[in-house]
Order: C-alpha cells, then sequence, then structure tokens
C-alpha cells in the first residue's frame, strides 16, 4: 500500500500573489476604461450639445461682421442742376473690449480729433463691443487715427449730405440728421425712397485681428437710395429768392415767401423762403428759419381773396362788372362793428370796387351772395384742406363752417379777414382762376410721378374767370393798386393785399400787417403766376408798394428766360451787339478779353438778361422801363461770382428815349 505524499505548504504565497496581481491589472483596465469612456463622454457631450454654440464663439473670435451703407439719392431741379448730394467720409469707433491701453488711446483720440478726453474715456469705459467716438471725421483726422495704428480704434465709411446751392430752396429741401435720416422737408418725405440700404459683410481675421479676406456671398448689390427730380428752376429760384430777400430788408419785415407757378402744369418753378436756411448749416440755424412757411403758416390773406367773391357772384348772377356800390366814404357801421377803407369812396361800380380794393364795396357784394354759396366756392378752390404737396407739417388753414358766420363774419372774410390760409392754397386757388375756372393741382415733383388726379370740377365758368382777369388787369393797368407791378409790352393781372394781423393778446387786430401781391403774366391768357408776401413790414405795409415790385424783378427775370419778354422799341440808333459790347470793355483800361463785364447801357432789358444768363448771373433790377440806363460793376470790371443771386450785379432801367 502507497504512502500519500504530504502536502506543500509553500504554494499557498505564491497563488495569493499571482490573485492580487491579477487584480491590480483588473483595477488599472476598469480605471482606464473608466478615464476612456469620460474622455468620450466628454468629447460627444462637447460636439453633440456644445458644438452648436462652441462653433458661434469661434466664427466671433476667427470672423469678423462689417456693415456698408449705400449713398442716399440725390435731389435734382428740374434743369438738372444738382440741389442734394452725398460725400463718403470717415467715421470713427471703438471695440472697448479690444483697447490695450484706455489712457493713451484716449490722450491720442482727443489730441487728433479735438475731442475731450473725458468723453473719450467715458466712451472707452463701456461694457458694450461697438461704441461711435466721433461721426464724419476731417480726412485729415481720418489719416492721423490711421497713422497711429490704435488697437481697438478703427474707421468706416458714411456719406454726407451736401446741398451745393448752399440756401437755394432750402426750407422746401430740407435736411438730414448725422446718421443720414431726413430730419425735415423733402429729405424727409421721401426717406424712404432716398435712404441707402445697407449691406453686411463677413471679413476672417487672424488671432491679431488682421483681416484676411472678404466673404461677398449674400451681399446687396444695389444698396443705393433712389433720386428725386423737383419742378423748381434753379435760375427762377434764386430771380425769386434775391427779389424777396430785397423787399424784406428794405421794408424791414420779419419774413417772407415767394412763389412762381407754371399755369398750364401746374408746376411750382420757384418756392422761396426768407431768411434763409443754408442746410449744410441747419444745425447752427434758428427754428424760425427752418420753417417752411408756404406750407406751414396760417395768415389771414386781405385783399388778394377779393378776386374769389366777385368770382362767386358773377357765377351765381348777384353782380355784374357795372353794376353801383356805394363805399359810404370809406367808413360803414354793420352791426356795431366799423369796416374802413383807406380811401374815401361814395359810389364804385363793381369793377372799380375790385381795383381800389374797397373794403366795404366788397362786404356788400359778400352779403349779397350769401355764407353757403361763399362757403362752396371758396371750399372748391381748396381752402380749409391741404394742397396734398410732398410738404410735412403742412397745413389746413381755417375756414369754418358758414352755419357759424354771423353776419360781420360773412363781410370779413369777404375782404379776407377771419379766413386762416396758406401761400400755397392761395397759389392754387389763382391757378384755378388763370385756367379759367377748372382746378389744377399744385405740382412740386416730377420724379417720382404723382398718381393722376381725377378730373376737377369747374368752379367758375370760362366767361366768369375771364371777367375777373380783366378786372385785375385794371387793377394793375389803370390806376388800381398794383401799378407798381407794371412791365411795358407785357399785359399784367394781378392784386394786392395788406391784411391786418391778429393782437398778440388774442383779442381784436393790432398794428401789424401782411403785405401780398399776386401777379398774372400775361395778364389775359396767364402763363406763370407770381406771388409775394412779406410778413410786418414798416414803416411802408401796402402789398401795392413792398410786394408789387418785388413780383414785376420776378416776373421780368422769368419772362426773359423763357423767351417770353417782348423787346423794346426800336430806336433811332443802332442796338449794340454782344460781339461790340465786348469790344468796348476789351478797351477799358486794365481789361482782358473775355474775362471783363461788357457795356450794357442802352440795351432792352430781355438783351441784357441773356447776356448775364450765359454767365449764370441772375441780376438785381432797379427802376422802371425796359431799357438799360447804367450798371454795377461797371464795363471793364472783372466778372462778379455767379454763385448765389448773381454777386452783386445790378442794372437800372429807364424808359426808351429819356
Amino acid at each position: 500500500m502507497k504512502r500519500r505524499a504530504p502536502h506543500s505548504r509553500e504554494g499557498a504565497p505564491t497563488r495569493a500573489k499571482t490573485d492580487t496581481g491579477r487584480l491590480k491589472l483588473l483595477l488599472v483596465g476598469l480605471l482606464f476604461a473608466g478615464i476612456w469612456l469620460t474622455l468620450w463622454g466628454r468629447a460627444a457631450y462637447v460636439q453633440l450639445y456644445l458644438g452648436p454654440e462652441l462653433k458661434k464663439g469661434a466664427e466671433k473670435q476667427s470672423l469678423a461682421t462689417g456693415f456698408e451703407l449705400g449713398e442716399r439719392g440725390r435731389i435734382y431741379a428740374r434743369d438738372g442742376a444738382l440741389l442734394a448730394t452725398s460725400v463718403e467720409s470717415k467715421s470713427v469707433y471703438v471695440s472697448p473690449i479690444k483697447v490695450d491701453s484706455a489712457a493713451q488711446t484716449a490722450s491720442a483720440l482727443a489730441q487728433i480729433m479735438d475731442v475731450p478726453k473725458r468723453n473719450i474715456e467715458r466712451d472707452l469705459a463701456s461694457k458694450k463691443g461697438f461704441v461711435w467716438i466721433k461721426r464724419q471725421i476731417a480726412d485729415r483726422e481720418a489719416q492721423a487715427i490711421e497713422a497711429a495704428k490704435l488697437s481697438g480704434v478703427f474707421l468706416t465709411s458714411e456719406y454726407r449730405r451736401m446741398y451745393p446751392n448752399h440756401h437755394s430752396a432750402g426750407q422746401v429741401l430740407g435736411f438730414v440728421g448725422v446718421d443720414g435720416i431726413g430730419l425735415e422737408g423733402l429729405e424727409k418725405t421721401f426717406e424712404e425712397r432716398l435712404a441707402g440700404r445697407q449691406a453686411k459683410y463677413v471679413v476672417q481675421r487672424d488671432a491679431t485681428g488682421r483681416r484676411l479676406y472678404l466673404d461677398d456671398q449674400g451681399r446687396e448689390m444695389d444698396i443705393r437710395g433712389a433720386d428725386v427730380r423737383l419742378t423748381l428752376d434753379t435760375v427762377i429760384q434764386d430771380a425769386a429768392e434775391q427779389s424777396l430777400s430785397d423787399a424784406v430788408n428794405k421794408y424791414n419785415g420779419r419774413s417772407g415767401m415767394a412763389i412762381v407757378i407754371k399755369v398750364d402744369t401746374g408746376e411750382i418753378l420757384a418756392l422761396a423762403h426768407f431768411p434763409f436756411l443754408n442746410p449744410n448749416m441747419a444745425g447752427e440755424s434758428k427754428l424760425a428759419a427752418r420753417r417752411n412757411r408756404a406750407a406751414m403758416d396760417m395768415f389771414e390773406p386781405g385783399s388778394t381773396l377779393k378776386p374769389f367773391v366777385f368770382a362767386a357772384a358773377l357765377e351765381q348772377k348777384v353782380i355784374d362788372p357795372n353794376k353801383i356800390f356805394d363805399c359810404e366814404n370809406g367808413r360803414w357801421t354793420l352791426r356795431g362793428k366799423v369796416i374802413r377803407d383807406t380811401h374815401p369812396y361814395h359810389w364804385l361800380s363793381a369793377n372799380r370796387v375790385l381795383r381800389y380794393s374797397s373794403n366795404i364795396g366788397t362786404a356788400k357784394i359778400g352779403l349779397a351772395l350769401g355764407a353757403q354759396h361763399y362757403f362752396n366756392t371758396l371750399r372748391k378752390l381748396g381752402f380749409g384742406q391741404r394742397t396734398g404737396l410732398e410738404m410735412p407739417g403742412e397745413s389746413e388753414g381755417k375756414l369754418r363752417q358758414p352755419k357759424e358766420w354771423s353776419e360781420v363774419d360773412l363781410a370779413s372774410i369777404s375782404f379776407g379777414q377771419g379766413i386762416g390760409v396758406t401761400g400755397l392754397q392761395m397759389a392754387q386757388a389763382y391757378l384755378c382762376l388763370a385756367n379759367f375756372g377748372v382746378p389744377k393741382p399744385l405740382k412740386l415733383v416730377l420724379d417720382p410721378a404723382a398718381e393722376a388726379a381725377p378730373q376737377a370740377e369747374r368752379v367758375f365758368s370760362r366767361q366768369t374767370a375771364e371777367t375777373v382777369l380783366s378786372m385785375l388787369r385794371e387793377t394793375v393797368e389803370e390806376d388800381g393798386t398794383g401799378k407798381l407791378a407794371r412791365i411795358p409790352g407785357v399785359v399784367v393781372a394781378g392784386k394786392t393785399g395788406t391784411a391786418q394781423k391778429a393782437a398778440s393778446t388774442g383779442k381784436g387786430y393790432g398794428e401789424a400787417n401782411v403785405a401780398s401781391f399776386v401777379g398774372l403774366f400775361p395778364g389775359d391768357k396767364p402763363e406763370f403766376i407770381i406771388m409775394a408776401i412779406v410778413d410786418e413790414p414798416s414803416p411802408v405795409s401796402l402789398g401795392g408798394i413792398v410786394c408789387a415790385p418785388a413780383v414785376r424783378d420776378i416776373a421780368i427775370k422769368t419772362l426773359s428766360y423763357y423767351n417770353r419778354l417782348p423787346e423794346a422799341k426800336a430806336a433811332p440808333q443802332a442796338e449794340p451787339s454782344e460781339s461790340s459790347m465786348q469790344d468796348k470793355a476789351t478797351r477799358a483800361p486794365s481789361a482782358s478779353a473775355g474775362a471783363t463785364v461788357p457795356d450794357l447801357s442802352g440795351l432792352p432789358v430781355r438783351r441784357a438778361l441773356e447776356v448775364l444768363g450765359k454767365r449764370g448771373i441772375v441780376p438785381t433790377i432797379k427802376g422802371t422801363g425796359m431799357v438799360i440806363s447804367h450798371q454795377k460793376p461797371a464795363p471793364g470790371e472783372p466778372w462778379p461770382d455767379a454763385q448765389g443771386t448773381g454777386g452783386g450785379f445790378v442794372l437800372w432801367l429807364q424808359e426808351r428815349g429819356k
């Protein structure tokens, strides 16, 4: 029988060591597996969950979004003259988080741009990513900033609005703010059309912020604003502004306005205001100077309203031109109210009532017509409602319902008191009269073209309109109140107005007046309507003295410009030619050929205006007659600057043979 070998005790520690080693390997494997799973889980979390957000962050660091603002559309006159345009300029902005040294950057920018350092430091302390420092800086400043290479400081291109003709039609055009947004006038009306659109683009940059390339995908191609073309003519506009300013300054008026209308189309050739407004410096102007008074200011028209009560009375067959009225020797009491005339008249026919502008005679005609008929006529002429022109803030005037009129009210409104109108409303009413009784809308803008207006209802018969025009011709051509508007060889019709202004207390009338004159040229078949209004002239306040000469001057220049001014009658002596005048001028001492003023003396005014028109000069005209007696500058002197109102060129007139 075999003996079993005894059990060995040396194998037990070896097996224990082996088991421990395996456990360690397992733990290490599990640890690395956990780390591996954690890393993959983190990677999955970053990629799948945080991926879109991290992508945006990366793009912000490597891509920069910029913008480009398109040029604002231009405004042109009917003759192609540029009234408003835009020029490129630089503006400076900062990204505060990218500025290395706020103190040094503020000091450098303050020195370059003459901006208070504390203001720049305040901007640099902003937590915004974009802060404007200064808009539309000078080229010298932009070059200095580029040369300084300041971190976080950038330049961008913008457009600055410019008005090449300075104050010409300033209140009509209006102006824009520093952001290029129209704030007043046509700039505001046509903001949507004129405004340049914004194009966004993306540039890629490296870690230092340097731009690498421009990605033009998705950029707008046409970002420039559309243009606007007006009916205004710069030559007529300059003539109107010059004559208006002369009248306001001569008679110490507060302000004035003048309007020139082409009858066949209703187009406004000139819309002048004084004091002038230069839109290039609108921020430095007074608020009163910015007002488009022809559209916004309401006033009592006085006697310029009288032709329409006569037309309404003729249409209703209440009067005829020869019907006699008792004008009470200049003083008449109605319901306790006294109505006065400037001169005492007793018996006057209807046409003489208008010729001499009798308030008493006109009041009696209005009373005979009746409130409802008169109201209906005024309403059809456009009073008490806006004209529809592209004028922000246009007033609708004040025309009360006839049921609110007392007998005294009807009498007062008949001669232009107790009713509020605007200059544009008066021009529109006279346009109806000049168009022989058919209303026609005023037009200020050629492009974009307005929608076709519906056929207007006739207000007066042609016969009535012709009768009133004949009365208005007597006002100028006979011994009426408008005789200072006469032009030799031209039939002129017109009406003066001198209206009292309401007292500042709100009760009754004060001492101040509004003077006005409306002229129609020619007076039998009107082609042009010209109106001038001066607020508070002194010491003379009569429309026939203050405004009629201004209208006459504008008319002479307008008729000459359109070749409608007749030549003066031939004189025995030969009329000098332009070449002979220039020869005479060049023979003057120290004169050089082509650069000096010719001798215009003895020329018909039409010929003289043609010569000066070729140089772009609209002269001031003084005196009466149709022949040049003398001039300033004198023959042989250098040509004046043609910009603005002719550089002070003055022509004095006299009758032929005097």
